[in-house]
């Protein structure tokens, strides 16, 4: 079985509070792109494995992917079961993307099919959020903004495909780091008020809209982050903006030749990662 494994952009981030436990309350608006990883699940084992192209991500036990299913055959009754993933890593780790989380709920998604659906949505969601506060959202798939931590997710429908520029500095930000230099107490005029979200015309005004608390932060900890904030917009786009904690930016491009040019133009900048995508809507 091949699955996509689809990465996100944070349209909007707003840190609203801090948990007795250490978590940060947050309000944020997620969105799928194009630029996915590819996922190969194979059932002929009796034992979990997970393998990957990618140095740097875990193999085995400490890999979500393998978390998700040793969870997802628990719940299912199928504890005897084994499947083996093998996953094709083309979204950046470390760049504030989501691509594990991403991995995990397609590994919880393509167990559910091949075992004829014996999980509703919302167990798998439930499931989901016992492993990362992002695997929810994936696993419904769609623009959503989500709450709590991260994991209480409420569909925002009818936002507009828009082309994306996706840069990655080749380095990753630690999102403790970007947390621990983040001040909760600091306020910007820019700033929409955190309650409004769910009413704003994120259709017709997306570029207008966008905003992250998190990016003083991270322009504090890597400077290289505001200069390629300051390209993208430099190339065209109508907004541009930190995903996450970091360390990827992107730009929203409503003319597809605009974020063409962009790409090409930005692509020059060897020590970068670009992609050239879009928001699936």
């Amino acid at each position: 079985m091949k699955i996509k494994s689809f990465a996100k952009v944070n349209l909007y981030l707003d840190i609203v509070g801090k948990r007795a436990d250490g978590y940060h309350e947050l309000v944020t608006l997620m969105c799928p792109i194009e630029l996915c990883d590819t996922l190969r699940l194979s059932f002929n084992t009796n034992q979990i494995t997970v393998s990957c192209n990618h140095p740097d991500v875990p193999e085995g036990t400490e890999n979500i992917a393998y978390k998700a299913a040793v969870r997802f055959l628990e719940t299912a009754g199928r504890p005897g079961d084994g499947v083996k993933i093998d996953i094709k890593k083309i979204i950046p780790i470390g760049a504030g993307l989501g691509g594990g989380s991403s991995n995990a709920a397609a590994v919880l998604s393509g167990l559910n099919a091949h075992f004829g659906s014996p999980l509703s949505a919302s167990v798998l969601m439930d499931i989901g959020k016992t492993i990362g506060a992002d695997v929810p959202f994936f696993i419904y798939g769609k623009p959503a903004v989500a709450t709590g931590i991260g994991e209480i997710i409420t569909p925002l429908p009818h936002l507009r495909p828009s082309f994306v520029v996706l840069v990655y500095p080749r380095h990753i930000l630690s999102t403790r780091a970007v947390f621990k230099n983040f001040n909760l107490t600091l306020t910007k005029k820019e700033k929409i008020h955190t309650k409004n979200i769910f009413k704003l015309d994120w259709n017709t005004n997306i570029h207008g809209l966008l905003f992250n608390a998190l990016e003083s932060s991270a322009f504090t900890l890597s400077p290289m982050i505001r200069e390629i904030k300051e390209t993208l917009l430099d190339s065209g786009a109508d907004g541009a903006l930190m995903s996450g904690s970091g360390s990827s930016v992107y730009g929203i491009y409503d003319n597809p030749e605009t974020a063409e040019k962009a790409y090409n133009l930005l692509s020059r900048q060897r020590r970068w990662q670009v992609f050239n995508t879009r928001l699936r809507v």
